[in-house]
């Protein structure tokens, strides 16, 4: 830890030593507390656990920025922690901390920060608050546009894992190129090009793991990747092209297996007035890089990289029943989305205009042929024997499927007070894979999603979602209702039924109030447990019970 604490000294000195240089009169403040509270009430039909008499999940932020220095911090309180947190954040500290100095296009950070290079393959630190995910590195950063068209960042340092730090290190760089800036009849024509390479290394310690008794790993202690992409504009049209390849990194996550991890994207998107199309398709290979190769590879902690989801991200209820979760050993996916809105005065426009959106994600696991090993001993996993290079797998060869899920939906405003979002879906799920064990689950979702415009001040909402499969735990119907009365008051009532086996309701009465910067969320809720997901990362949260108050207020 002696490394660990010469950073925060050098950063509490940095803070310090800036602090005597900043213009007041051009100083400001901002702010943000968030606390997210519950008393828990037992549910025995639901199986809630015991979790105390009270919960909370806390956050006080505060940032300070000036002309050439700016500086945070972010304190944390979980010592009773919401479920579903008990055994990773329960406690209380200050993990955020940085001091940024700019100068002459140059940004130099001090503390801890987050970073992506490119999509996130092969770095990629972010907060997300309802999933547990915070991957901050604390060290030191340099990010500098000193040379026109060009964008520099170096950084090194150890990785958040909860209230600790990790014992490996990290290094990296990452440059982009951006070709417009240089030639001056690219941006008179609307043409982009941007080229971009980035590298990062772990170091960490040698471990003794055995692949047979007697055969200790020789493990690699520094694991370096690369990244490069290609993008390409013109006028409307975008074309990204990106590739990483990761060095053979024997961890829990692979079962200890030497063989070198890769992926492959090609995304592309047009789009003009009232029309837009995505097209995508990627395909990973064992890339699951993480600061200590002993994670544990059902947490989503000490993840330095990141692998998008080709899925999208669903609001309502039943259609986000069953989300996907990122397989990071390997997946083929496909996603496409196009929208397109009917004119006003036309035969499918009406009135007012119609939005139709039509999308798609097909994802499929990699086809993997086991490789013999040499120890006949030797531990077998799930991707093959341990120390040996695990399996081989040719790039277009595709395994079982893992998702897939095609969905319409038309957005139709029929009077000047009243909306209607209708939705139709059809889902596929590998839940033997993505959760362990339950079979595919084949789904029809339908939604109606209606507003209206009582007064100038008062609008209704109401929606209706119903979800058919003959698989799982069978039908659900989920209800909701909402009155907004600006600009103060919002009291929502919703239900999600499962028609099916268990017959349970889980339900919500919630009122919400603002005023200024203050929110203030009260209510009672019954929810189910399942996985809490956004962009391919999952958390299980566990059913609850009991009275739900959420506060925040910005400053």
């Amino acid at each position: 830890m002696k490394h660990h604490i010469a950073l925060v000294a050098a950063f509490v000195l940095t803070a310090t030593g800036a602090s005597h240089a900043v213009d007041l009169d051009e100083a400001s403040i901002t702010g943000n507390i968030q606390s997210d509270m519950l008393v828990p009430q037992q549910d025995a039909a639901i199986g809630t656990e015991n979790t105390g008499a009270f919960n909370t999940n806390t956050y006080l932020t505060l940032n300070a920025f000036s002309k050439y220095i700016s500086a945070g911090l972010r304190v944390e309180f979980n010592e009773f922690p919401l479920p579903g947190f008990e055994q990773d954040f329960k406690g209380w500290g200050l993990p955020h901390f940085y001091a940024t100095g700019n100068i002459a296009k140059t940004e130099i950070t001090g503390g801890t920060f987050y970073e992506q290079f490119g999509s996130g393959f092969i770095l990629y630190g972010y907060e997300e608050r309802s999933l547990g995910v915070d991957n901050s590195i604390l060290g030191g950063r340099v990010v500098t546009s000193i040379i026109p068209g060009a964008r520099i960042k170096v950084l090194g340092g150890v990785q958040r894992n909860y209230w600790e730090w990790t014992n490996a290190a990290l290094y990296g760089g990452d440059l982009e190129l951006t070709f417009e800036d240089w030639i001056k009849p690219m941006s008179e024509h609307n043409t982009r090009l941007m080229l971009g390479l980035s590298y990062v290394s772990r170091h960490e310690g040698d471990e003794d793991i055995y692949a047979a008794p007697g055969y200790r790993l020789n493990l690699p202690q520094n694991v370096g990747a690369f990244d490069a992409r290609i993008k390409f504009g013109k006028g409307g049209f975008d074309l990204l092209a990106e590739y990483a390849y990761k060095a053979n990194d024997p961890s829990a996550s692979n079962g200890y297996i030497y063989r070198p991890g890769q992926v492959a994207m090609l995304s592309a998107s047009y789009s003009q007035r009232g029309m837009s199309l995505l097209l995508q398709a990627k395909r990973s290979d064992n890339f699951a890089f993480r600061t200590e190769r002993s994670a544990d590879p059902k947490s989503s902690a000490r993840y330095i990289n990141y692998l998008p989801a080709f899925t999208y991200q669903h609001t309502y209820a039943l259609a986000a029943l069953y989300p996907y979760a990122t397989q990071m050993m390997g997946e083929w996916a496909f996603q496409g989305e196009f929208r397109y809105s009917f004119k006003r005065k036309t035969a499918l426009g009406g009135r007012y205009g119609t939005d139709l959106i039509l999308r798609g994600s097909l994802i499929y696991d990699i086809e993997r042929n086991m490789v013999k090993s040499s120890l006949t001993d030797a531990s077998m996993g799930k991707y093959g024997y341990m120390g040996s290079n695990g399996y081989t797998s040719p790039f277009f060869g595709m395994g079982g499927l893992l998702y897939a899920e095609a969905g319409i939906e038309i957005n139709k405003k029929f009077t000047k007070d009243f909306k209607l979002n209708a939705m139709y879906m059809f889902q596929k799920y590998n839940k033997s894979v993505i959760e362990g064990e339950g079979g595919m689950i084949n789904s029809h979702i339908i939604v109606l999603d209606g507003k209206y415009q009582i007064s100038r001040k008062v609008t209704a909402r109401v929606e209706l979602q119903y979800l058919h499969t003959k698989q799982d735990q069978g039908d659900w119907v989920y209800g909701l209702a909402e009155v907004s009365v600006l600009p103060y008051l919002m009291f929502t009532v919703s239900d999600m039924w499962n028609t099916g086996s268990t017959n349970l309701h889980y339900y919500q009465a919630l009122v919400t109030g603002t005023y200024k910067s203050h929110r203030l969320q009260a209510g009672y809720v019954r929810t189910r447990a399942g996985y809490n997901c956004a962009g391919g990362v999952c958390r299980y949260i566990p059913a609850t019970r009991g009275v739900q108050i959420s506060y925040s207020y910005n400053f």
